[in-house]
């Protein structure tokens, strides 16, 4: 039983432009919340899939110690990319299989080294979709955005 969650988003004004990521960690013991805890940072110029992984990143790197836990994401990129893609493009020296150097291959190293010493489940939630912590971490990441949109 996963007793901690984590909700992640990322944003973009402009896809590159200035973006942001969120996180909402839920603690829960026997499905009542016992700790919440909320993360967020952003960008000047940026890309929404690497909010997205950022937001994940953020997410495992801000555990303290090994821990079980699931990521609730909006991102298929992310979702699949993790569950599905990772390996593939680890065994093939950071290639797509249609021989191309991976995008963001440097946040999915990232992701990969954080993963690594925790027990993680991967979700896919569809995005804006009334899903009350998945619509929070969407509020996180757009607060995130916020100092960088302004700058030229």
């Amino acid at each position: 039983m996963h007793n901690l969650f984590a909700y992640t988003d990322g944003a973009c004004s402009g896809n590159p432009g200035p973006g942001g990521w969120g996180v909402l960690l839920v603690a829960k013991n026997q499905n009542k919340i016992i700790k919440e805890r909320e993360l967020f940072g952003g960008q000047e110029n940026t890309t929404n899939n690497q909010m997205e992984l950022l937001a994940a990143i953020s997410a495992l790197e801000a555990l303290d110690r090994p821990s079980k836990i699931k990521i609730i994401t909006d991102s298929s990129y992310v979702k699949n990319g993790v569950t599905q893609w990772l390996e593939n493009w680890k065994n093939n020296k950071w290639k797509t299989a249609s021989k191309k150097p991976v995008k963001n291959a440097e946040l999915w190293r990232r992701l990969d080294q954080a993963r690594s010493r925790h027990e993680v489940i991967w979700e896919w939630v569809k995005g804006h979709a009334g899903h009350p912590e998945n619509e929070r971490a969407d509020e996180l990441a757009r607060k995130g955005m916020e100092p960088f949109k302004n700058q030229n």
